[in-house]
């Protein structure tokens, strides 16, 4: 692999590891403020694949070890709903 092939980090969401790593230098320095700086880790899996990769750059850049950097809330995806089902009048009980 060349230096200039752009390696991903977070594969939903398309984010490079040089914008983790670019977020990380300007002090987002926790996985909650990198995804909110980078998007990495709000795709389909919630982080499940990258978190961990993203983790791994943090105590490498910052000295925290790995163990002491808190892990991100994931929360479930939102689902679709079909219209007609939002239409529906509520019936009486």
């Amino acid at each position: 692999m060349s230096k200039n092939t752009k390696k991903i980090i977070c594969r939903c969401e398309e984010i490079t590891e040089e914008e983790i790593r670019e977020a990380i230098r300007e002090g987002y320095t926790t996985i909650k403020a990198v995804k909110r700086r980078t998007r990495a880790g709000m795709g389909l899996c919630q982080g499940r694949t990258c978190s961990t990769l993203i983790r791994d750059i943090i105590a490498e850049m910052t000295g925290v070890k790995k163990e002491d950097i808190l892990p991100d809330t994931v929360r479930s995806p939102l689902y679709p709903v079909e219209l007609d089902v939002l239409g529906q009048k509520k019936k009486d009980v």
